[in-house]
Parts: structure tokens; sequence; C-alpha cells
């Protein structure tokens, strides 16, 4: 059988790299649709990115992320900067979260997490998992002038938050990323070993600690939020400076927190990631 020429292997190339992106399970039918959610969520990680850009990111040929692109603008999910070209998320993505927070009743979850504001003075935060991320889904910031504020829809590396090592700790405790995760502080904990070693003492704590291992100069606590049938679904994190979150204020920090999350039950189902 003769080689194949440069040419053609030139050729199959963006092919490959399409096939190797697209999911191996799904059916034919459903392949476009898990295109333009993984450039919607492309776009939501990284912000504005031109199409050369989009399709880099999520595997795709340039002329095939450019064609959904173009579809997702065409029903304003969307949006296309006139002046470099760029794509953004569009004003339909706003409506339909308005409409998700409305539906998954996050009024009612943000007033038990406004209360455990007021009770600690803390920035609270309410988490899931998502990969080997914690996506914020609400977060009530301090009344403190000097506090830590975390807006909805930001990641986390689950490795350096009290949510993700709660979330660890008290669920799947495997994370899929290649060792040493990335270090921010000198405590980050960067391998699989240590982390396990970590968990071990919050199982047997009951509850999670981030010690400056994000950011120089701020702690955190973590608490597990289950649903009505015991399945871990979320975790709550209260987050300030360590001039405040002594560590002698930490337990009764967790028990406020777990006063919350038990609170939470029944009411935060509706959040838990897919």
């Amino acid at each position: 059988m003769k080689p194949p020429s440069q040419n053609s292997a030139a050729e199959a190339a963006p092919a490959a790299v399409e096939a190797a992106a697209a999911p191996k399970a799904a059916p034919t039918g459903t392949q476009a649709i898990d295109r333009a959610v993984a450039i919607l969520r492309a776009l939501e990680r990284g912000g504005a990115m031109t199409a050369t850009e989009v399709a880099a990111s999520v595997g795709l040929h340039v002329s095939t992320a450019h064609r959904i692109l173009r579809s997702l603008c065409a029903h304003g999910l969307l949006g296309q900067s006139p002046t470099d070209d760029r794509y953004q998320l569009g004003l339909a993505t706003v409506l339909l979260g308005r409409a998700a927070a409305e539906q998954l009743g996050l009024s009612a979850i943000v007033s038990h997490l406004e209360a455990l504001r007021d009770e600690t003075g803390e920035t609270v935060n309410l988490g899931v998992r998502v990969d080997d991320e914690v996506a914020v889904a609400a977060s009530i910031p301090s009344r403190h002038p000097l506090r830590v504020e975390n807006q909805p829809g930001v990641r986390n590396p689950i490795h350096a938050c009290a949510m993700g090592k709660t979330l660890l700790a008290f669920g799947d405790g495997r994370i899929s990323v290649p060792e040493p995760y990335t270090r921010f502080t000198t405590t980050t904990l960067t391998t699989q070993a240590r982390i396990d070693r970590d968990l071990e003492r919050i199982r047997a704590r009951g509850f999670a600690i981030n010690d400056e291992e994000r950011s120089l100069g701020i702690r955190s606590v973590g608490a597990p939020v289950y649903d009505d049938r015991g399945r871990l679904i979320a975790a709550i994190a209260v987050q300030g400076p360590i001039a405040r979150m002594s560590e002698e204020r930490l337990p009764a920090i967790y028990a406020a927190a777990d006063r919350t999350a038990t609170a939470l039950r029944g009411v935060a189902d509706s959040i838990a990631a897919p």
C-alpha cells in the first residue's frame, strides 16, 4: 500500500482534530449541540475571542467553529464586536440566566446565605463542582470595607479553595488534571498525596479550611450541602481576611455554615451541577 502524500496528510489534519474534539459516544444528531455548548462554555471561561481562538479552544476547524458562531449570533446567544470581530456571550444568555435564577429558586437560597453573612460578618459563597473546578452559584459579600468578593459564574480550582476541598473530602476525592496542580501560594497543595492527607483531616474535623492556599492573607471555611436524599450537591464557604478569620473563630464559623447547609436541604437541590 502506498503511503499517503504530504498534501493528503495535511488535508486530513483538521478532520482529525474535529474527530478528536467530538464526544465519542455522542450520536450524530447531537454533535452540533455538543459543539455549540463547548463554544458557549469556552467563551464563559475565557471571555471574548476571535473565531480562530474559539476554534483552537474547543478543537474544531476554523470553518466549522465560524459556522456555529454565526448560528449562535443569529439566536442572540452570542454577540460580535464591531471593532475587533471578537465574539462574546450575548444578551439572550443574560435573559436565560435571569429566568434560570427565578426557576431555580435562587432568591430563597440567597436569603439563607445573607443570614450567614450577617451572623459571621464575612463573605459567603455557594458553589458546585464542574469537572476540576468549583463554579460559584451565589455570593454574598461582607459588609466590611476590606472583604473578599466573588462574582457568580466565577470558577475556582478545586484543589485551592475551601468549597473545592469540601467537595473532594465528602464526594469524589480524585482530580483528573495531571500533577503537579497549579501553585498559587507557598501553601497550595499541588499533589494528590498531599491533598489526600488533607482530606483525611477534613473528614475527621468535619469541615475544610483554605489557609492562604489561593490568596495570601485570605482564609476560608467550607461546609458540605446535601439534598434530602443525602447526596452531596454543593458546598458553602465563609471567606475573609486572616485578621478577622482567626483560628479560634473557625469552629464557630463552621457551626454557623453547617446550620445554613442544613437549612438549604431541599431548597438547593436544583443548583446541583449535571
